[in-house]
């Protein structure tokens, strides 16, 4: 037997290994998802991911997840990977601050690409939910849905300028001279990023300067408001406004460096965003974005990179103890997704192949389950422990990641080597999944069959 020969059919060995643990330790998702509820529910923050921004099991699960919690255990918010000043339109809707008829009138409305992460059945099921479940609640006790993200750089200095008009004239004027340094560079925050790399000058102070005199100007009217007062959500969406200004001003001046410290500024955005939600509704939170953000980045190869992220925040930072968080993964082995080959071009549906051999994904197909939840104990570093006792499930594996642009054909670029066990505190795994189903798309114009898969 050769060398080469002989370390294939170890390898092979181990992976049986690994997929007998598998199955013997998960259990199916109709099995496990009363489990699953019952020992996340006592987190503050609950990370629920995806493998893809695109795989309608994902959204279904996590929207499935996310109702349980609100309704039985009295998580309090919704926070995601999208733009405040857009989720803050959900939130007007869901919370019956807007006279739109249903969810689907809001999400259509969204611009930035990629407008099918939001702009999709399986959410417009969701929140039309989530709607309902607010309306016999009182004002100031519904649950928000807000975007976590720094992008809207222009969007959010317009709405910073709106609220102030009429409340603080002199300071809306203020935003306005200090908002005249992006002036140059139109509407395009990605231009902004490119001429930092020709003029090395930035609006930094600027932005500081806005966000200064707004909280200034929004802890003077708390004084006075009730909790129930529309006017406390409506300071607190300014204030975040002035902060995704700040801190986007700071992604894209990043951006043009080049490097990871522009994620890294991206992600410490979501996990400050995340604090100020938790201390507004003073209860737990939910999350949904991406595996990337949501799951530990020390348990990844991401770390020697440089790049931290969400899920490692929330334990280090934002909750007391890493065992306040609980992070669910997701993965799949085969399907179909919603992505583009390029950035900003249009969405296509894609043919995701058989995960790659020896990855996280190969092992849970190798288990032969249809789909399943394994769940591990809560917080980072358990991996040691199962180390000495030759767990296979804590050994290093690839790990499919696929974002909003996607090529089949590369496939052995999209994985991300991973400690399972210390990235997430369980992990759901649906074998074959479905694409995403974006308004925007051949045959989007009307609902699924299916819809709306009784959230």
């Amino acid at each position: 037997m050769t060398a080469q020969r002989f370390e294939r059919d170890e390898t092979d060995a181990a992976l049986d290994r690994a997929a007998d643990a598998v199955a013997e330790r998960a259990t199916s998702i109709d099995e496990g998802f009363d489990r699953l509820v019952d020992d996340i529910a006592d987190a503050d923050v609950v990370l629920l991911g995806e493998a893809t921004h695109g795989t309608s099991e994902y959204y279904r699960l996590r929207a499935r997840l996310t109702a349980r919690l609100l309704e039985e255990r009295g998580f309090e918010f919704v926070a995601v990977e999208g733009d405040w000043t857009d989720c803050y339109e959900v939130t007007e809707y869901v919370t019956g601050r807007t006279e739109a008829d249903d969810a689907g009138e809001v999400l259509a409305s969204f611009e930035r690409w990629p407008t099918w992460m939001w702009a999709n059945w399986e959410v417009a099921a969701f929140l039309d939910w989530l709607a309902e479940y607010n309306a016999d609640r009182p004002r100031g006790e519904r649950v928000g849905f807000y975007g976590l993200d720094v992008y809207s750089l222009y969007e959010s200095m317009a709405a910073v300028i709106d609220y102030l008009r009429d409340r603080d004239p002199e300071l809306a004027d203020r935003a306005k001279d200090a908002y005249h340094c992006f002036e140059p560079y139109g509407e395009d925050a990605r231009e902004y990023a490119r001429s930092l790399r020709l003029i090395p000058e930035d609006c930094e102070a600027e932005v500081l300067d806005v966000l200064q005199g707004l909280r200034e100007e929004t802890v003077e009217h708390h004084a006075d408001r009730d909790r129930d007062g529309d006017d406390l959500l409506a300071d607190f969406a300014a204030e975040q406004n002035a902060l995704v200004a700040k801190n986007a001003e700071s992604y894209y001046r990043a951006m043009a460096r080049g490097g990871s410290e522009s994620w890294n500024v991206r992600d410490r955005h979501m996990s400050e965003t995340l604090d100020r939600l938790l201390e507004f509704h003073d209860g737990p939170g939910i999350v949904w974005a991406h595996n990337t953000h949501i799951g530990d980045a020390r348990a990844t190869s991401m770390e020697d990179r440089g790049k931290l992220n969400l899920g490692q925040l929330a334990r280090e930072e934002v909750c007391e103890t890493d065992t306040d968080v609980a992070a669910v993964g997701f993965g799949s082995h085969r399907g179909t997704v919603i992505a583009g080959d390029e950035w900003g071009t249009q969405m296509e549906r894609m043919t995701v192949p058989e995960a790659k051999a020896g990855s996280y994904e190969d092992v849970f197909h190798r288990a032969d389950l249809d789909d399943g939840i394994l769940e591990f104990d809560r917080g980072y570093g358990v991996a040691g422990d199962a180390t000495d006792d030759g767990d296979p499930l804590v050994e290093p594996r690839g790990h499919r990641a696929i974002g909003v642009v996607y090529d089949p054909s590369y496939e052995g670029g999209n994985y991300v080597r991973t400690v399972l066990p210390d990235r997430y505190d369980a992990f759901v795994y649906v074998d074959e999944t479905e694409a995403l189903h974006p308004f925007d798309i051949e045959g989007g114009e009307t609902p699924p069959e299916t819809y709306p898969w009784g959230v």
